[in-house]
């Protein structure tokens, strides 16, 4: 993938909000204490345009963008998940607006850096974009599988 395929795209708006989420990441232990509150969370009882494999893909998507914002980004880190009538927004900011993210590039998977490039692979869109003296990175998880 080249460096085109993270766009700086605002993070959509959604119209219908079911549910969403808000947290600032201070230490390692709370992307696992909040990745098991999603999962509790996120998928309602009586929705059923959704399953565990859309629930699955917005817990790694989580996962991914929250640990890159912790590891890359500058404090303060916050993760916002939005549940909306068709998937989950993952908004992921911190405080350098400047420092876009960019995909690993020919680098041996061993060594990490393939987070971007799952992503792209596990939401619908993505993207960031500097607001309001933050950085947003960002990607919708759809309800229903891309296949």
């Amino acid at each position: 993938m080249s460096h085109l395929s993270w766009p700086m795209l605002t993070p959509p708006r959604p119209l219908e909000v079911w549910r969403s989420w808000n947290w600032e990441l201070r230490e390692p232990a709370d992307l696992t204490r909040y990745r098991r509150q999603l999962r509790l969370e996120a998928l309602p009882a009586d929705r059923d345009d959704a399953d565990e494999a859309a629930v699955e893909r917005l817990l790694l998507a989580f996962e991914e963008l929250t640990s890159n914002g912790v590891r890359h980004g500058l404090p303060p880190v916050w993760t916002t998940v939005t549940a909306t009538s068709t998937g989950w927004l993952i908004d992921v900011t911190d405080a350098d607006p400047r420092d876009e993210p960019v995909p690993a590039i020919d680098r041996d998977p061993a060594h990490g850096g393939l987070g971007l490039h799952l992503i792209a692979r596990l939401c619908a869109a993505h993207g960031w974009a500097p607001e309001d003296g933050r950085k947003h990175v960002w990607g919708f998880v759809s309800l229903t599988s891309e296949d």
